[in-house]
């Protein structure tokens, strides 16, 4: 079975992060997918907004089985939005102020031997300049993300399009086909 013919509807996450700065025009992409969430109701998943992922929020992850973040991009292959299953990296963010999603998921594999079902939608944003307000393209880019997630569910997919991917969705638990990417030693102290 497709991914894209067994979606996951808004519903079935039981937390969705949007990261972003409402501050930074296109930046807060991310929260205002969740305040658009919110303001629809209908779903029972914690909503969190942050301006950036934190080491705490490993501890927040191992907590939840599906997890949806959100967030603007710059990425040029991007022209509206695009939804994919994270795999866990650790990669150089995790020593820096701007950890990602990937690292913060295999610091969650490592750590806690949790492995929840995490998804990235990221909008696609034009404008990063200390302002208020989304630009009209970032809020068309809103417009169709939110359409799409809401109407059709998620599913892993380019600029809004269904990927030709014929994996099955992996089990959620320590004995699924997702282990962990290296093992952990952990220092007595």
């Amino acid at each position: 079975m497709k991914n894209s013919d067994n979606p996951i509807h808004l519903s079935d996450f039981d937390l969705i992060y949007g990261i972003g700065n409402v501050g930074r025009e296109d930046d807060g992409l991310g929260w205002a997918f969740i305040d658009a969430i919110e303001s629809m109701g209908g779903t029972n998943a914690k909503l969190v907004r942050h301006y950036q992922l934190f080491f705490e929020d490993v501890d927040l992850l191992r907590r939840h089985r599906r997890v949806l973040f959100v967030d603007a991009t710059k990425e040029v292959t991007t022209s509206q939005y695009k939804v994919e299953r994270v795999q866990p990296k650790l990669d150089d963010t995790f020593t820096s102020h701007a950890i990602s999603v990937q690292s913060i998921v295999a610091m969650c594999q490592q750590c806690y031997q949790a492995y929840p079902d995490v998804w990235l939608l990221t909008m696609k944003g034009t404008s990063w300049e200390l302002s208020i307000g989304l630009t009209p393209e970032a809020e068309d880019n809103l417009k169709h993300a939110l359409a799409a997630t809401v109407s059709e569910g998620i599913y892993e997919c380019l600029d809004g399009v269904a990927s030709k991917d014929e994996t099955d969705e992996p089990q959620i638990s320590a004995e699924s086909t997702m282990k962990p990417i290296f093992d952990c030693t952990r220092i007595p102290t």
